[in-house]
């Protein structure tokens, strides 16, 4: 287990290599591009547990991960936010309830197991297990509602 400090540092770490990088949106990844048609076909079929959406344990162990404390290699709010709102330049904006509400389980899995090319969106499939994956998107979802849990209708 980290320490504090660690962590700390490791944040510290991903917040400069963004800023260094300065990187704005992916080929393919402005609010326009399509979200279901890229997704490989190893993703296609990826779907939200039953009940995954609304389920306050799956939202509560995403939230863990989303803020690092589960794993310190897994630091979303270090680029997200803590309530969503983005800190580096390209990154997500997750309380952007138009866009969220455009992608598609799959997609969404497939961004977060796979990372997006030329963006500091890094693959998490070593890093998280499935359902660690699942329960963050489910996690990042509230962000777009409120707050508040919300069934995805893709």
């Amino acid at each position: 287990m980290l320490t504090h400090a660690a962590r700390r540092y490791i944040v510290v770490l991903v917040v400069f290599l963004g800023i260094v990088s300065f990187s704005l949106w992916a080929v393919g990844e402005g609010p326009k591009a399509p979200l279901s048609s890229a997704v490989p076909k190893e993703y296609q079929d990826k779907k939200m547990p039953s009940g995954g959406w609304t389920d306050p344990k799956a939202i509560t162990e995403g939230k863990e991960i989303y803020e690092g404390k589960e794993n310190a290699m897994a630091t979303c709010f270090a680029c997200h936010g803590m309530d969503g709102k983005p800190m580096l330049p390209g990154a997500r904006d997750m309380r952007d309830a138009s866009y969220a509400d455009k992608m598609t389980d799959s997609y969404w899995y497939w961004r977060i197991a796979e990372g997006v090319p030329d963006t500091q969106m890094q693959p998490f499939k070593k890093i998280l297990k499935e359902k660690q994956i699942w329960a963050v998107i489910a996690y990042e979802h509230t962000f777009s509602h409120g707050g508040k849990p919300a069934e995805h209708k893709h």
